[in-house]
């Protein structure tokens, strides 16, 4: 009787170890997955941005080719990454802010730039989430504590609202961006 049980736990030990080794296989065989990413001018000088797959320390990760599905802008691109480097295919044209989304199995990345273009020189702006927020607050917050500072706060909310709708970044993109920030926060 001792010897039956001790054999099927024998069987079960070794079936239960030998499917997490296939399974572990299965995973270093498959595609990686882009858990963060940066974006640089294209060294081209072309007016294109590329989109770098890096770890969470920023290092770039050169191991990652692929086709993976990316949304900028609101609208969906399939990007090819070759040692690690995507090229996205619109041109930018004038200064512009840039909201890119990459949605996998461990959860959505997004991030806000801001480009700003003179001439033929680009220069990318990483914009945190915190002060889309703590700008228009810190101007309501004045705006409350002194009363004649209402109308230039109002006025100033107005014009950073018509700014920043100018220039691509929309009320959903804002909105996005904070909820992705709060999302990495927790």
């Amino acid at each position: 009787m001792k010897s039956k049980s001790l054999f099927s736990i024998c069987c079960f030990f070794f079936l239960t170890s030998f499917c997490v080794s296939a399974q572990q296989a299965n995973n270093t065989s498959g595609q990686l997955a882009i858990n963060n990413f940066i974006v640089k001018e294209n060294l081209l000088k072309n007016d294109k941005v590329a989109i770098i797959a890096c770890d969470v320390n920023d290092i770039p990760l050169e191991n990652v080719s692929g086709t993976f599905q990316f949304n900028i802008n609101g609208f969906k691109q399939e990007l090819k990454f070759n040692n690690g480097v995507a090229i996205a295919p619109q041109q930018i044209e004038k200064s512009t802010f840039i909201y890119l989304r990459h949605e996998n199995e461990n959860g959505t990345h997004g991030k806000l730039y801001y480009v700003l273009k003179k001439d033929q020189d680009m220069k990318l702006y990483k914009i945190n989430w915190l002060i889309l927020v703590l700008i228009p607050l810190i101007m309501i917050f004045l705006a409350t504590m002194f009363r004649k500072f209402i109308l230039i706060a109002a006025i100033l909310l107005i014009i950073l609202f018509i700014f920043n709708s100018n220039n691509g970044l929309k009320l959903g993109t804002f909105f996005d961006t904070i909820f992705d920030g709060l999302r990495s926060v927790f």
